[in-house]
């Protein structure tokens, strides 16, 4: 078959590799000059590498817990299965090359809008939206957003091997400072509109000097339409990890089931809705319940506890 896929971040050039290594002929179109996410923390489980085996040579540090700050209460997490610190431009690279290797052409520098899109419908016999928290697939397709956070993030120039990351819980997300070998990430998940203005007091308060800042959109609920020639993936869908705003895993996860039930888009919606939807749900309650004790109770929440970093219900 032959299979336009939009974005080329992790998600669509895994989608790439893995459709081209089935005999389809696999276009990727990405806007941007050059492959490779810039505003990312970079912090994966190992299960990423179950799906990029070769992403281990990639690692800086290896991150097995974290401490999550509340006013009147530290909680430290143990994870149940490590989480690496890996540069995502490098992981977006290294995944494009691997899906270049397998015959996938991969145009970068190719903007996408709703002509092009229109276009890519009657040259392709299945297209695959994962260009973004803004994605102009989802967009041509008439669907409404999911929620949107944003992310902020700069680097301390300090070396730091800890085997841990901090963070601040704010209103609505939190603070977090992320070692990651020759620096220190520091950075924000908030609502957009106060975002900045919370990162920039929490700055000043650390007396921090950070340099490469940079900002992403992170967007929050699944959005997956019911066509079986267009469909979506990856962040395009808006699916993220509702208390952490992180996606690739469960991205990849996403991916997997697209490509189990490839060309058969319906069915891959009804699959990864019913994946996703209660760990969505129960993240959104876990989250919700830990803040409002966190803030309110600090002396009902216990002070370590033990869990998955990706699935809060059992994968």
């Amino acid at each position: 078959m032959k299979i336009a896929i939009v974005g080329g971040g992790i998600c669509g050039l895994y989608l790439a590799k893995n459709l081209a290594q089935k005999k389809n002929i696999v276009t990727v179109f990405e806007r941007k000059k050059n492959i490779g996410k810039e505003c990312c923390s970079g912090l994966f489980s190992s299960r990423l590498f179950d799906f990029v085996p070769e992403a281990k040579q990639l690692a800086t540090n290896q991150i097995n817990s974290a401490i999550i700050n509340f006013p009147k209460k530290s909680i430290k997490l143990k994870f149940r299965q490590p989480f690496f610190v890996i540069e995502h431009r490098q992981l977006d690279l290294l995944t494009a090359e691997l899906a270049a290797r397998t015959g996938a052409d991969i145009r970068a520098g190719e903007m996408i809008g709703a002509e092009k899109i229109a276009e890519l419908e009657k040259g392709f016999d299945r297209i695959v939206g994962c260009d973004g928290a803004l994605s102009p697939v989802r967009n041509y397709l008439g669907l409404p957003n999911p929620g949107f956070m944003l992310g902020i993030q700069g680097f301390e120039q300090k070396n730091d091997r800890s085997d841990f990351v901090e963070t601040w819980a704010t209103k609505n997300g939190f603070f977090w400072k992320i070692p990651r070998g020759a620096d220190i990430e520091w950075g924000i998940m908030e609502k957009p509109e106060i975002s900045r203005k919370l990162f920039d007091e929490f700055v000043a308060e650390k007396n921090l000097r950070l340099d490469r800042l940079k900002s992403a959109i992170i967007p929050q609920g699944l959005v997956i339409p019911k066509n079986n020639r267009l469909t979506l993936c990856g962040d395009a869908s808006g699916l993220t990890k509702p208390w952490s705003g992180g996606g690739v895993i469960w991205n990849l996860t996403q991916a997997a089931i697209l490509l189990k039930n490839f060309p058969d888009f319906l069915q891959y919606r009804k699959e990864a809705t019913r994946f996703f939807s209660l760990r969505i749900a129960a993240g959104k309650l876990a989250k919700a319940g830990a803040y409002a004790a966190g803030f309110n109770f600090p002396a009902v929440i216990p002070g370590n506890v033990r869990l998955d970093g990706d699935y809060l219900i059992k994968n």
